[in-house]
């Protein structure tokens, strides 16, 4: 991993397009049976928690409506918050993309004197390549949440936003634990087993030492509340807690569209949060921090406002719905295309259908990877059915595909930027020019399904040409019927004119 070139952050380099990724990966058995065992687990529990609300909708509405005003009014409220949080002790920076979050962050470590740092799980962090940054200034940074832990051992990549490890299974996991963990600290206990119990002792005792020795912790947060200059991050395990609170100095770095207003917003998504993510009633930890307080947390606190592509996602009316996301990940735990590929798929920190769209605002779509994200979806809307906050995810799709087939001007990084046609799609414009024409004209329209329905029998099973056989080596033709339905329904409903 490392940044790209235009400071946006990290991005897998040389890393194929979408469809070739996912052509990889599905031929993978052990993959695939990891996702279809998980994701399954976490949807069924997700549905039944859900359902213990019988203002569920009305809950999701809420979150909706919070999240589109408070990103009508975005420069209100982070100033707001700026001021808030600079009046409880606090110092906030801006960073208007991923190398300068990540210099500010480098240099805030290295005025502490320290070369260690324990990181929550932040996919702010993972967006910027902050890891790797520290690395090359001799900073090691831990990894804590375990999910994060194991992908880090195993020198792997994340490929789900709430379960990193998500591709991993117990075996493989011990694996890693018993040949990695001695390298990065305390080793694996001796006749370690893949026993759940016995995966997250071990993890426990390794993170214990990094805990009580490291003097500067790194976090996101899950929100912000402009208000009172609130930070607040829920987890399940109890290092985010630890991480938060034994070092010296604390260094969060938050995407600018985490802010909520009030208390009172916040409120709204701590029930949407949890229940949508990891299927509980309440998050086992939720942390919340305002400022420094003399003899009890950190001695000092820095928030790194992390713009890095959201500012020109916020300019587009429809892009801008996936700045409403807080990342519960439940889109990708119903999308039968994850399922299948699984995230290293995406070529993004963001996997998934929601990176699918996040991912090519963020960074535009100028390369190969990320104009073939809004593809990588079947459009069936799932994803929407889920979202606790009701982002339309396929009208987004839909819109980002239009971008990257018909070209054109947008802003990247606040530069205006003219995006050339995508190879490859000219024989699909030329396609939707054709079906325009005949449905225009109903007369032609009739007579191209009749003769189909005559000539059914001769249809070949592979479409020709490499377009073609690209579409048919994964899909199915599907069966003309021996009558067309307009014909059909004169036969049956019809008075018998044509």
């Amino acid at each position: 991993m490392s940044e790209s070139g235009n400071g946006r952050g990290r991005t897998d380099l040389g890393m194929p397009a979408f469809p070739r990724a996912a052509a990889s990966a599905v031929r993978d058995a052990t993959l695939r049976g990891n996702l279809r065992h998980a994701t399954h687990t976490i949807r069924d529990k997700r549905a039944k928690a859900v359902a213990e609300l019988a203002d569920w909708h009305e809950l999701r509405a809420a979150g909706k409506a919070v999240k589109d005003r408070t990103l009508r009014h975005l420069d209100h409220y982070l100033m707001q918050l700026e001021e808030r949080v600079t009046d409880a002790g606090g110092v906030v920076h801006w960073a208007a993309d991923a190398a300068e979050a990540n210099r500010i962050v480098t240099d805030l470590v290295r005025a502490t004197g320290e070369t260690e740092v324990v990181k929550v799980k932040s996919m702010a962090t993972q967006e910027t390549g902050l890891n790797e940054a520290l690395e090359a200034a001799g900073i090691r940074a831990y990894e804590t949440d375990l999910a994060e832990l194991i992908v880090q051992l195993g020198h792997d990549r994340p490929s789900h936003i709430l379960v990193p490890a998500i591709h991993r299974n117990r075996g493989e996991i011990r694996d890693i634990f018993r040949k990695e963990m001695g390298r990065w600290g305390r080793p694996a206990p001796d006749g370690l087993t893949d026993t759940p119990a016995g995966l997250a002792e071990a993890a426990r005792l390794h993170l214990r030492e990094k805990f009580l020795r490291a003097r500067v912790g790194v976090s996101g947060a899950n929100f912000m509340v402009a208000e009172t200059g609130t930070l607040v991050v829920v987890e399940s395990e109890g290092n985010g807690r630890m991480c938060l609170t034994l070092p010296e100095t604390l260094i969060s770095v938050v995407g600018i569209e985490k802010v909520v207003p009030t208390w009172r917003d916040l409120e709204v998504f701590l029930q949407l949060l949890p229940r949508s993510s990891t299927a509980e009633r309440m998050n086992p930890y939720t942390s919340m921090w305002t400022g420094t307080t003399d003899g009890d947390g950190p001695r000092a606190f820095h928030l790194v406002l992390l713009d890095n592509g959201r500012t020109d996602t916020l300019a587009d009316e429809v892009g801008r719905q996936a700045l409403r996301c807080i990342r519960c990940s439940a889109c990708l735990n119903v999308c039968p295309v994850y399922e299948r590929a699984g995230g290293h798929a995406y070529g993004s920190v963001y996997p998934g259908p929601i990176g699918a769209i996040l991912t090519p605002q963020l960074r535009g779509t100028g390369s190969e990877v990320d104009a073939s994200l809004p593809y990588a979806s079947s459009l069936c809307g799932a994803c929407y059915e889920v979202c606790p906050v009701a982002i339309d995810i396929p009208e987004v799709l839909v819109r980002l595909r239009e971008r990257v087939a018909e070209g054109g001007e947008v802003t990247q990084n606040g530069v205006r930027v003219t995006l050339r046609p995508a190879k490859g799609h000219a024989a699909e414009r030329a396609a939707m020019r054709a079906a325009r024409w005949a449905l225009d004209r109903p007369g032609v329209l009739r007579a191209g399904q009749r003769l189909a329905s005559r000539t059914r029998r001769l249809h070949p099973e592979r479409l020709p040409g490499r377009a073609g056989r690209a579409w048919t080596e994964t899909r199915a033709l599907p069966e003309v019927p021996a009558e067309s339905f307009r014909d059909w329904w004169q036969r049956t409903r019809g008075d018998g004119s044509r």
